[in-house]
């Protein structure tokens, strides 16, 4: 992997920092494909907790939770232990895994009887493989039972039902609604007499012209994450599809991986590889964020907590030197659209004894005071899961270049696919991706051999 490029390097910078092996979980499907899971009988309310008591009236002093998170979420899984503790009494010990383990240790956690986790910080793709897995616990019944305190309609409502909604019921609450834009540095297209890119055409000649001026002084047009597990190059594809008016299936729920918009989007990746930071195909998080920030790289599509990290001079070099517009558009289309790259919500494990507790932890973590917490700080890892922090006050406050943007973005995203067969769907696409980023296999070419790889997966 490239390292050699001398950037600040703050622990701020390790939102979704790459961890692990490439055997990441994927994802693949529309809701309407879910109906082929068997749902899980739902489970019985957890009684009714009161609200937590003040202090030295804690109810569940001498209780503990552990949770299961994704590890770029480290950060604000530690501050949210230590919140519930010192209002609750609990306990709650928070274990971080890299994002390509997380799916797997879940699962392998409630099947192998450990059922050493309480709560888990699932990404929304890979919900509908923990319920045909019978991983996480139906709480349906418990949202209607706490509205009042949940408050469900307040949820974006393009992520409500993607983040939770499996076979007609309900399996978590929304917390981290990650979404891309464009980010792109104002002093280097300043310098060039360019205007903000809103096309992929746009992004393309900026780039290119960047890196033809300024690589030599170790500057470049553009940072393109082409690692291969789904959450780097899927993500990377998934904008550009997103771009082109494409989608992963047709409305039918037949793969798409060979409509002419995902294959222009796969052309779009392809072409920019020549004018991106070196090299595509090994960059990731820990390359792409550190260029951006450090004013090495003029363009990066990427999660909009971006926009509060990039103005906290402890972990940017580029304060008030950036601005972002949504996803380039491509082709026919003329609407940007955002994809929801990532995304995670907060289930309970099947394994679980302290169903009670865990639920109320579920519901406090979600809750509209701790999400603007947590949107509001440099290198959390988290961005809006409600209306109501997207539009509060202190998130505007914090991200006013990024909130219109993202307002503007988020209501028609682009879901990644959704049903069980998910995880080895996304990782036959991933695979050829990797390809056509690596120059080995022409875009066209790559995304047949996916396309033959999905129909083979979903008729098995």
């Amino acid at each position: 992997m490239r390292r050699d490029l001398k950037v600040v390097a703050t622990p701020a910078l390790s939102r979704r920092r790459f961890l692990g092996t490439a055997a990441a979980m994927g994802a693949a499907g529309t809701l309407a494909a879910c109906g082929k899971e068997d749902a899980k009988a739902p489970a019985s309310p957890p009684p009714v907790a009161s609200a937590p008591a003040a202090a030295g009236e804690k109810k569940y002093a001498g209780q503990s939770l552990n949770l299961l998170f994704n590890q770029p979420h480290a950060l604000a899984g530690k501050l949210l232990a230590q919140e519930f503790e010192a209002l609750t009494g609990a306990k709650v010990t928070v274990t971080p895994v890299p994002y390509d383990q997380l799916h797997a240790q879940a699962t392998l956690d409630v099947q192998s009887g450990a059922n050493q986790f309480d709560v888990i910080d699932y990404f929304y793709h890979t919900l509908g493989a923990l319920v045909a897995d019978k991983v996480v616990v139906d709480v349906t019944d418990w949202i209607a039972r706490d509205t009042a305190q949940i408050e469900p309609g307040d949820f974006l409502p393009s992520l409500y039902d993607t983040y939770t909604l499996r076979n007609g019921r309900r399996w978590g609450l929304p917390y981290d609604g990650d979404t891309h834009v464009l980010f792109y540095n104002t002093e280097i297209f300043a310098r060039h007499g360019l205007t903000a890119p809103r096309t992929w055409d746009d992004y393309y000649n900026a780039a290119r012209l960047i890196t033809e001026k300024e690589s030599a002084n170790g500057i470049y047009g553009a940072v393109v994450q082409g690692f291969k597990i789904p959450v780097i190059v899927g993500s990377s594809y998934a904008n550009r599809l997103a771009g082109f008016g494409g989608s992963f299936f047709t409305p039918d729920g037949k793969p798409a991986l060979t409509s002419p918009q995902a294959i222009a989007a796969a052309e779009e990746l392809a072409r920019i590889v020549p004018y991106a930071l070196p090299t595509p195909a090994e960059t990731a998080f820990e390359h792409a964020l550190p260029a951006f920030l450090s004013g090495k790289a003029a363009m990066i599509d990427f999660w909009t907590d971006l926009g509060v990290t990039a103005q906290d001079p402890a972990s940017s070099k580029i304060v008030d030197k950036w601005a972002l517009v949504q996803l380039p558009v491509g082709g026919e289309n003329k609407t940007p659209r955002a994809a929801l790259n990532a995304g995670f919500g907060l289930g309970i494990t099947a394994g679980t004894r302290k169903t009670e507790l865990a639920w109320e932890f579920v519901k406090w973590a979600t809750s509209k005071n701790i999400s603007l917490q947590q949107d509001v700080l440099p290198g959390s890892g988290i961005d809006p899961n409600r209306t109501s922090v997207l539009n509060h006050p202190d998130y505007i406050k914090a991200a006013p270049t990024l909130q219109p943007e993202l307002k503007a973005a988020i209501g028609n995203a682009l879901a990644w696919p959704l049903q069980a067969q998910s995880p080895k769907l996304m990782d036959a696409l991933t695979e050829q991706l990797a390809l056509i980023v690596s120059g080995k296999k022409k875009p066209r070419e790559a995304l047949e051999a996916a396309q033959a790889s999905w129909v083979q997966l979903l008729d098995a």
